[in-house]
């Protein structure tokens, strides 16, 4: 299996260090999605967060977490099975990979973290040479008390073999995106190109989801208003006003190919302000 493992490696082409580590630890990825699958995860959970739109639908920032939520709460959810199935499966492609449940009883979001070097020592490696005791870390997230009104789709993969992922459609983590653009309580460059991938590829917040998750987290908790397109519009521009683009930039220039960074060049309230007009949606939120 390690040979498979190799070939994808391979077909990545990196250039240099930071892009063979990123390839390194986008193949653990993929191998954990399908432990993952095999254990029946997808049963009650789906993918989301900006990995889900890396792997699903190519787009080009490296994200390093894995995301998740569960279709339907569930206060009891514990990791354990899961991260057993994966482990398993991790040994049947020669990785000794220690997986940690990292989760507190008192939070909403469950958490897990993966720790591997093995893969690295185990593959013909052109630019990480003698620095094979670093261990690759993957974070795993779930959110077992989700907000209402996601949607959900099914897409398939085939590395490392074929299965099947279910993941937010891209409306709903559009919402999500949204919500964390505008509760986030610091800075994160990378929902901002986020932001400007889904615009770029045409998606529609799904504002029912957003709405939900304004009233579930944040500074609208509670409060009785209509999460509409206008609201939205404005709300956003003001947060734009305020965002030190320096800083975003920052952020998320080593998540990008050279080529791409020099479009961080444009970054600005200016730029973003005319992102902003391009937003549209056919869903309006029922009243609260």
């Amino acid at each position: 299996m390690i040979d498979l493992i190799q070939m994808r490696l391979t077909s990545y082409g990196a250039a240099n260090q930071l892009e063979e580590e990123h390839a390194l630890k986008e193949i653990l990825q993929e191998i954990a999605l399908y432990g993952l699958w095999r254990t029946g995860f997808f049963n009650v959970a789906a993918f989301q967060g900006g990995t889900s739109l890396r792997i699903l639908y190519g787009m080009t920032r490296f994200s390093e977490d894995l995301d998740f939520i569960l279709k339907k709460p569930d206060s009891d959810f514990s990791w354990h099975t899961y991260l057993k199935g994966m482990v398993g499966c991790f040994e049947e492609f020669g990785l000794k990979s220690e997986v940690l449940d990292k989760s507190r009883m008192d939070q909403r979001i469950k958490k897990a973290l993966i720790k591997d070097n093995s893969i690295g020592n185990q593959l013909n490696l052109s630019f990480f040479r003698g620095n094979r005791t670093k261990k690759n870390k993957i974070k795993l997230e779930i959110d077992i008390d989700p907000p209402e009104n996601s949607n959900f789709e099914y897409n398939y993969l085939d590395f490392p073999l074929d299965f099947e992922v279910c993941n937010q459609d891209r409306s709903s983590n559009f919402a999500l995106k949204i919500h964390a653009l505008l509760c986030r309580p610091y800075l994160k460059g990378r929902d901002w190109y986020d932001f400007n991938w889904y615009l770029k590829q045409g998606a529609q917040p799904n504002l029912s989801h957003l709405q939900a998750a304004l009233f579930q987290w944040g500074p609208w908790q509670g409060k009785k208003i209509i999460i509409d397109m206008n609201w939205l519009k404005s709300t956003l521009s003001k947060k734009i006003e305020e965002i030190r683009w320096p800083e975003a930039i920052v952020d998320v220039e080593h998540f990008l190919s050279p080529q791409e960074q020099h479009s961080l060049k444009m970054w600005s309230s200016r730029f973003f302000l005319h992102k902003v007009e391009q937003l549209q949606c056919t869903q309006t939120p029922e009243s609260p």
